[in-house]
C-alpha cells in the first residue's frame, strides 16, 4: 500500500512538471508568432496569438490547482514542497510572458501597413530572438533541473536590457526625423519594452529553478543595465 501511495505521488509530481513544460512551450510559440506578426504585418497570426492567451490562462489555473491540492493532501517537505511552490511561481511568470506576447500581437494589428522598411523592426526582431533563446534555455533548465543553466540565463539579462536601450535610441531618432513616424514608433517602443519584460520573467524563472534545485536563493543581486522606462 505504501509503495502505491509513493508511486501515485511521483506521478503527481511528474504531471506538474509536464504541465509547466506544456505551458512554457505555448508561451514560446506565442512570442515567436507575435514577433512574426509584427515584422510581416500579419494580422491573422496576431489574432491567433491573442486567442492562445486564453489557453495559457487555463493552463496556469490548472497548475495552481494541482500544486495547491498536492500541498494540502500530501503535506510535502524539502524538495517536494519546493517543486509545488516553484510550479506556482513559474506558471505565474509564464502567464505574464503570454500576456506580453499578446500585447505585442495587439500592437502589430494597430500598426499593420504603417511602415514599409522592415529594417525599422530589425532591432526588435533581434531582441525577440534573444529573449526567445533565453526562454527556451530556462525552460530546458527547468526540465533538466539544471541550476547552472538557469544561472547562465540569469547572468545574461543585461544583454536584453542593453539591446532595449539601443532600440529606444534608434526609434527616438526616427520620431525626431519625421513626425509622421511618431505613432507607429511609439507602438514599437512598447513592443520593445514588452520583450525587455519578458527577459525579466525569464530571469525570475531562473531564480526559481535555482531555489528549487539548491534550496538557496541566488547569491548576488541580478545584473541589470540602466533601462529606459516608458
Amino acid at each position: 500500500m505504501a509503495e502505491h501511495i509513493v508511486s501515485s505521488y511521483d506521478i503527481e509530481l511528474q504531471n506538474l512538471r509536464k504541465s509547466i513544460s506544456e505551458m512554457g512551450g505555448k508561451a514560446e510559440q506565442m512570442l515567436d508568432f507575435a514577433t512574426l506578426a509584427l515584422i510581416n504585418a500579419d494580422t491573422i497570426l496576431a489574432n491567433k496569438v491573442i486567442a492562445m492567451d486564453k489557453q495559457l490562462d487555463l493552463l496556469q489555473k490548472d497548475i495552481d490547482e494541482q500544486a495547491i491540492v498536492m500541498i494540502a493532501r500530501r503535506q510535502p517537505i524539502a524538495v517536494d514542497l519546493r517543486t509545488a511552490i516553484s510550479a506556482i511561481r513559474i506558471s505565474n511568470d509564464i502567464e505574464r510572458i503570454g500576456d506580453l506576447a499578446k500585447n505585442i500581437a495587439k500592437r502589430s494589428i494597430v500598426i499593420a501597413g504603417q511602415f514599409e522598411e522592415k529594417t525599422i523592426v530589425s532591432g526588435i526582431e533581434h531582441m525577440s530572438n534573444l529573449a526567445q533563446h533565453q526562454l527556451k534555455t530556462v525552460l530546458d533548465a527547468y526540465g533538466q533541473l539544471d541550476a547552472r543553466a538557469a544561472s547562465e540565463v540569469w547572468l545574461k539579462d543585461d544583454e536584453v536590457d542593453a539591446l532595449h536601450n539601443s532600440i529606444f535610441r534608434e526609434l527616438l531618432t526616427y520620431m525626431m526625423e519625421d513626425p509622421r513616424n511618431i505613432s507607429f514608433c511609439a507602438h514599437l517602443l512598447f513592443c520593445a519594452k514588452n520583450i525587455e519584460r519578458i527577459g525579466d520573467h525569464c530571469t525570475n524563472i531562473a531564480e526559481t529553478i535555482y531555489y528549487l534545485v539548491t534550496s538557496e536563493t541566488m547569491p548576488t543581486e541580478r545584473p541589470k543595465s540602466e533601462t529606459v522606462n516608458l
